[in-house]
């Protein structure tokens, strides 16, 4: 039994994380990326048009007002790119 639940408790984040992952890929939706452990030399080469708006030790979010920025990033060597910037669906302020 209790392997059953570890291989939930680890199957459960990685398909959500695909899942996010697949949106960013197919949709042009999210306001901004986000990327996860990108690298000195990804950093260096960003695609033409795309501007960092904040940067961590393990992620950067960054813009861009063209359209695929995911595929861009991916190109550029991202190798997770999540969207972020999006509302929620819960309500603002109460």
């Amino acid at each position: 039994m209790t392997i059953r639940v570890a291989l939930w408790l680890l199957l459960v984040p990685v398909g959500w994380l695909g899942l996010l992952a697949g949106v960013m890929l197919v949709s042009d939706v999210a306001p901004a990326a986000l990327v996860m452990l990108p690298s000195d030399d990804f950093l260096a080469d960003l695609p033409q048009g795309v501007a960092i708006l904040s940067s961590t030790p393990v992620s950067v979010t960054l813009t861009s007002e063209a359209p695929g920025l995911a595929a861009a990033l991916y190109a550029s060597g991202a190798w997770l790119v999540l969207p972020a910037g999006l509302a929620g669906c819960a309500p603002r302020g109460a």
